[in-house]
């Protein structure tokens, strides 16, 4: 299930907002919950004072008091994974997506089509996120990393491999390439021939460097450098 808060300060907005996330959703078989907002003061308190949690945002942009921008930038540190789509008339709001986490930007001269098509594809990233386990099993115990917490993975001596996630580092006594095999998934690469990162968890690359969500910088080898934005570029083009 996909849990969706819309915040708009006219009621018309909101309801007709709400109309077209029910049409996408129902027609891609995806459950959801909505909660709507006509004040940015109340869904920040919700969120900030009583723990709510969403995992998608859809925004105006242009808001009196608080923008929806101010907004996204208040709720991110309770919530620093959310997908957040901006609706707007004025597109010289638009700036650099992938550094920000902004998922999409939606205008008001193309809502329908385009608001449509940006909370299906939000809600089916949301739901690859979710939706994936690595189990790691040693001495009588068992451990289930969710794919969308794992940070990046790196090879720790010949045959064993540490995983950083967002609870902390895990050790496997597997070969990266072996731990890369059975994830199986799109979203893991690697960067250099010992560490494997989650391109979900990047906020961009620059200067022969990998930033993440989590703070910490890893460097790209030279020889993996082109590949890897080639495939942060795929994976993102297929997804989004």
């Amino acid at each position: 299930m996909v849990r969706i808060a819309i915040c708009d300060d006219e009621r018309e907005n909101v309801t007709l907002h709400e109309e077209i996330i029910k049409d996408s959703l129902q027609s891609c078989g995806i459950g959801y919950e909505i909660t709507t907002y006509t004040y940015s003061s109340n869904l920040l308190a919700d969120i900030t004072e009583d723990g709510f949690f969403y995992d998608l945002l859809l925004l105006d942009i242009e808001m009196p008091g608080v923008t929806g921008m101010e907004l996204a930038g208040k709720i991110k540190p309770f919530l620093p994974n959310i997908r957040v789509i901006f609706i707007t008339s004025h597109m010289e709001y638009v700036i650099d997506a992938f550094e920000l986490s902004v998922f999409r930007y939606v205008p008001k001269n193309d809502l329908e089509k385009r608001l449509k098509n940006a909370v299906a594809d939000a809600a089916k990233l949301i739901e690859l996120e979710t939706g994936k386990e690595y189990i790691v099993q040693a001495a009588g115990r068992m451990e289930k990393i969710p794919y969308k917490d794992i940070f990046y993975i790196q090879r720790d001596g010949g045959k064993n491999s540490a995983i950083y996630a967002s609870a902390g580092m895990s050790k496997v006594r597997k070969s990266l390439q072996q731990v890369y095999e059975e994830l199986a998934a799109s979203e893991f690469i690697f960067i250099d021939r010992g560490c494997i990162v989650n391109i979900i968890q990047i906020m961009k690359v620059a200067d022969g460097t990998a930033f993440l969500k989590n703070g910490e910088t890893l460097p790209i080898s030279r020889s993996h450098l082109q590949e890897v934005k080639q495939q942060i570029n795929r994976f993102w083009g297929m997804h989004i």
